[in-house]
């Protein structure tokens, strides 16, 4: 017979041991999701962030159940949980992926109490007993936690439908999907009240900031607004909230026109100073809806990939060549080392020669042009390029064209693909 007291003494033994490698272990599971529920991490730095903090809590709180012999019945979904299960319900996230994300967890938790049992405990019969209750608790957690977060998505998703923005944002992610035959133009056209067989620009609206102002979708919709009076658009915008920060914009524009990075500057001037935009190139039909849309996501991740460092403005026209470069960062971070060698360098010197260099090159080769545009002596650009060739590995030569990517990789996303100094 197997001391009740024992057991629990080697419970609470466990759970400490592993509650000082919380951290740890909700960088395992945050990366287990990556791998295998990828659609819970490749979104925007914010939701990472959340998921993360929601691992970390529920964790702590599993743990806590175990050292202090608290009933899983009493305890509630920590707060990072219910805020995460609110803003999967917003994005229209399967509520299965919610609950496969916390089988998951359970099981990787489990795998590694088990460890720490098999570490610590030597006696078959108190190692049997031990695992009995960590299942039973674990599944009793679990059970109660999840049940809770499904009532939360559930309401959450059902306030959020009831929303006509929201309605619209249904309709507008089918129009966006590559599944399916042709959408009914005009049937869509009635739920979303937006003309799709004109020329689109799509535009992506969201605020930066940790902490921002309640009502912050009307800022972001009044952005969109400004910046389609400006550029003298036809019709009527849509906006579509993505969630309660950010939000996917198509602006309906007579043949010919574009709207430039100068013009939406000039609305964000006039705006909160945590807002940002990226900008499609335009797009004809139901197909340009769905283009120009794509290349402002490109510049939205490269936005987020390049952090405090980016302009509050990407256009694709601009950044389009960089932008196709960040869906592997670490991969793009090899190519600019390998490319720009020394130069690479995470540091203040090598900063100051590779925009010099990339005036240089970007100006034709020209020291007075480069002089002009940097406000410098000509004799001053001479050095700085004289002194950024020399830690090219390579020269230019043949090799002009990547250095001048290279540069425009680092000066778009700083320190996202430089080398530590």
């Amino acid at each position: 017979m197997v001391d009740e007291e024992v057991v629990w003494e080697r419970i609470r033994q466990i759970a400490a041991t592993l509650a000082g490698r919380a951290g740890e272990l909700t960088g395992e599971l945050v990366q287990l999701y990556a791998t295998d529920l990828p659609q819970l991490v490749n979104d925007d730095e914010r939701m990472v962030s959340l998921l993360s903090s929601s691992v970390y809590q529920n964790i702590e709180t599993a743990l806590q159940i175990f050292r202090h012999g608290i009933d899983p019945a009493t305890v509630e979904p920590p707060a990072a949980a219910v805020e995460y299960a609110r803003r999967l319900a917003q994005r229209g996230t399967p509520v299965f992926d919610l609950i496969l994300a916390y089988d998951l967890g359970q099981a990787a938790m489990l795998d590694f109490g088990f460890q720490e049992c098999t570490r610590l405990v030597d006696d078959a019969a108190l190692l049997g007993e031990i695992m009995r209750k960590l299942l039973r608790v674990a599944y009793e957690f679990i059970t109660r936690v999840v049940r809770q977060l499904v009532g939360v998505y559930q309401d959450e998703r059902d306030r959020w439908l009831l929303n006509r923005s929201a309605a619209r944002a249904a309709k507008v992610l089918e129009l966006l999907g590559e599944n399916g035959g042709p959408p009914d133009v005009d049937a869509a056209e009635a739920v979303i009240g937006y003309r799709l067989r004109g020329t689109h620009v799509g535009m992506i609206v969201w605020h930066a900031a940790e902490a921002f102002a309640e009502d912050v979708l009307s800022v972001l919709e009044s952005v969109a607004g400004a910046v389609f009076e400006r550029v003298g658009g036809q019709g009527r915008p849509l906006f579509v909230p993505r969630d309660e920060a950010g939000a996917w914009v198509w602006l309906p524009l007579p043949p010919g026109v574009v709207v430039r990075r100068e013009d939406v500057d000039a609305v964000l001037a006039e705006t909160d100073s945590g807002v940002r935009v990226t900008v499609g190139e335009p797009g004809t039909g139901v197909g340009g809806f769905r283009d120009t849309h794509q290349q402002a996501k490109r510049a939205h991740a490269l936005a987020l990939a390049a952090g405090e460092h980016c302009d509050r403005v990407l256009t694709f026209r601009e950044v389009g060549t960089v932008a196709l470069m960040t869906s592997d960062l670490n991969a793009a971070r090899l190519w600019v080392a390998s490319t720009l060698g020394p130069l690479a360098a995470d540091e203040e010197n090598c900063a100051r020669l590779r925009e010099t260099l990339r005036v240089f090159l970007a100006s034709g080769g020209s020291y007075t042009a480069s002089a002009a545009e940097l406000t410098m002596h000509k004799n001053s650009v001479q050095y700085r390029v004289r002194k950024a060739q020399e830690l090219l590995p390579h020269g230019l030569g043949e090799g002009r064209l990547d250095v001048e990517l290279a540069l425009n990789l680092c000066r778009r996303l700083g320190a996202a693909v430089l080398s530590p100094a």
